[in-house]
């Protein structure tokens, strides 16, 4: 035993010396300790993939902006610069419109590691033989014989024209793009971000388009207090009913919304309102199309992705990168710079890292938060050394980007600093809260449908008498919103139309629903109409998110929970120098109940959901005020008694004290 314990001693202080700041991570979390040497791999693995990036390529700056040689591009002297990576292919050729669709007359070259170049002199007037808006295609021969077509895995735009099945890719070339305006938004020391899809974001039955959401959506989001906006559905997919997550071509804006210019003003003019823009970005996997997608782009299973079994998703039917190939590594990363520096992106939420991170994907298991379930065989770390790559790239490009983990396996260090053997995310997208409330995005009810039913199509007029069901739905709706806000982390996400109890679910128009496109669109006028009562909730979430920026809880340490009391269903914590005070009861008001605080002085309320702009009956008199004195309760040095009636959150500030 004793040897084995100097063994472990040992591998300890190895993991220490090489990795940093691993001490600090785990002074934070001891319980870290026995698994030292995962840390210490990981990062080494890291560190040695970065040194060879310097040695190979120039370093990751040069690395990550292969997207400025890989694929079809206009030279400065009018003649085009075309570059692939295809090593399992025979042979690779250019065409197009420019030529007819003749398949071989312009063939690329041969080079080392399996990529081809071809330079295609200018016409003679010294303009482009490939003009802007040309149609395109790279021709391969495989080594089994086969002719394929193929879509650039680098192409910036691509359209489905008619009722084309699939995606043709075109030229974009403008001798004018678009030009920013606006710099880009300080750092937002709270998060409150509004996740968005552009193509649901009309009340009409049709796919919306960029210029409407700047037009029509962006303003909103800013008069609601969002300083964040999430962009889903933006890099290309072929089939729309997927919400985005099942990618053709990584680098194009999706064109059912308009050209890559309009998504530029999108996100310049989201800039320009102070509102922080990142993009959904879908890392974890790719559609199976090989028409117009990455699979088979060689003609092989293994160009991109895992060959064999390896390379599938059960579950999601698509395909999985190897993380591990160089090649994968420049495509993945010059992605990301791409999004950052073409369209002035702030950063991403990297969705289905679960996925990424082992090798079961997250496939019938269940995380009890026992450290063994996240080290070990079963981590994936290739994938997990591509995150902190990821992470190390954008943070250094941009100081101020901000990266977000999607990540339901509640991964150890996945958002502590890569020098403490971690991660290197900003935040992880906690999604057992939502879980818990049941907010669901597709195919299930909202939070506000389970609340209310039916009943929001026949009793949300105010001209109606409140039922008991639209009464309990809004005054719980509030509550849970405000409470999931204050106590739910550092930040917080709200999906398009739910801040105002958006009645009904998403359901994208596919087959079973006879391509419809009813429920796969938001009807915001419901909240502007005076006569119906969303407009409470608009309110409140109005109100809610201004409260966050004047006091800033999302940025300040966590609370502390000083009441959770079960049969009085009451909720009490402090944070940000602000007292929150929750009723959960569906009957029992309370008179002079006592509350723990840190502090004496005098406390007004900022917040009350029971005011009657938000739906409320206007219990509570705001002139009011409480006293909190040294009579400590609940592990509290001091305690006011509130009145605080059935249903009801409140927030109270302490007037003597400084904000």
């Amino acid at each position: 035993m004793a040897a084995a314990a100097g063994g472990t001693e040992a591998a300890l202080a190895a993991a220490l010396a090489d990795v940093p700041e691993l001490s600090r991570l785990l002074e934070g979390d001891p319980s870290l300790k026995p698994y030292a040497g995962d840390f210490q791999r990981r990062y080494k693995s890291f560190t040695q993939t970065l040194k060879n990036i310097e040695e190979r390529e120039g370093g990751i700056d040069k690395f990550s902006k292969s997207y400025e040689t890989f694929g079809v591009h206009r030279c400065t002297d009018g003649g085009l610069y075309c570059k692939e990576w295809a090593p399992g292919a025979e042979g690779v050729f250019l065409t197009g419109d420019f030529n007819g669709w003749n398949p071989f007359s312009y063939p690329y070259k041969k080079l080392e590691y399996g990529k081809w170049e071809l330079y295609i002199p200018p016409k003679d007037n010294k303009s482009s033989v490939v003009p802007h808006g040309s149609k395109l295609k790279v021709v391969i021969t495989s080594k089994s014989g086969e002719i394929l077509y193929r879509i650039s895995p680098w192409a910036k735009y691509v359209v489905r024209e008619g009722g084309n099945v699939n995606y043709d890719w075109i030229q974009w070339d403008p001798e004018n793009p678009y030009q920013f305006k606006h710099s880009r938004p300080t750092k937002p020391k709270g998060l409150r971000i509004y996740e968005s899809h552009v193509g649901i974001s009309s009340h009409e039955g049709k796919v919306a388009s960029y210029k409407h959401f700047t037009c029509n959506v962006l303003p909103r989001i800013k008069d609601l207090g969002y300083n964040c906006i999430q962009l889903m559905a933006i890099m290309e997919h072929a089939y729309y009913a997927s919400f985005g997550y099942q990618v053709t071509s990584f680098f194009a804006a999706s064109s059912r919304y308009g050209t890559p210019d309009d998504l530029k003003e999108l996100v310049d003019t989201a800039h320009a309102m102070g509102i922080t823009v990142l993009l959904d970005v879908v890392h974890s996997h790719a559609s199976k199309n090989s028409e117009d997608g990455l699979n088979k782009f060689d003609g092989t299973d293994s160009c991109y992705f895992h060959s064999g079994p390896r390379g599938n998703h059960n579950l999601w039917d698509s395909k999985l990168f190897a993380y591990s190939n160089w090649e994968v590594l420049r495509f993945l990363l010059s992605n990301l710079r791409w999004w950052l520096e073409e369209y002035g992106f702030d950063g991403f939420r990297f969705d289905g890292v679960t996925s990424m991170l082992y090798h079961h994907h997250g496939m019938g298991k269940g995380f009890s938060g026992d450290y063994n379930e996240y080290f070990g065989l079963q981590v994936d770390e290739d994938s997990l050394v591509y995150l902190m790559l990821a992470n190390h790239l954008v943070h250094s490009v941009f100081p101020d980007c901000i990266t977000i983990a999607e990540d339901v396996s509640g991964m150890p260090a996945l958002c502590c600093p890569i020098t403490q053997g971690g991660g290197g995310f900003d935040y992880r997208l906690a999604m057992a809260i939502p879980d818990k409330w049941i907010q669901a995005l597709v195919g299930d009810k909202t939070l506000a449908f389970r609340l209310m039913d039916a009943e929001m199509y026949t009793n949300m007029s105010v001209l109606s008498p409140l039922t008991l069901v639209i009464d309990r739905g809004i005054q719980l709706h509030k509550m849970i919103r405000l409470i999931t806000h204050a106590l739910g982390g550092e930040g917080y996400l709200n999906f398009m139309g739910n801040e105002f109890g958006h009645p009904e679910w998403l359901d994208f128009p596919r087959k079973g629903n006879n391509e419809s496109y009813h429920y796969a669109r938001r009807q915001f006028h419901l909240s502007d109409d005076e006569l119906l009562r969303y407009k409470f909730l608009n309110n409140f979430d109005k109100d809610m998110n201004k409260l966050e920026e004047r006091f800033g809880w999302l940025s300040a340490p966590q609370a502390f929970v000083s009441e959770k009391h079960e049969e009085n269903k009451i909720i009490a914590f402090e944070r940000a120098n602000l007292l929150f005070l929750f009723n959960f009861h569906p009957k029992k008001s309370f008179t002079d109940y006592r509350v723990g605080t840190a502090s004496t002085g005098k406390f007004k309320i900022v917040l009350d959901t029971d005011e009657e702009k938000y739906g409320g009956h206007q219990r509570v008199d705001h002139n009011t005020d409480f006293i909190s004195e040294p009579f400590g309760h609940n592990d509290r040095p001091c305690s006011l008694l509130v009145y605080i009636p059935s249903r009801v959150g409140l927030v109270l500030q302490n007037v003597d004290m400084p904000n």
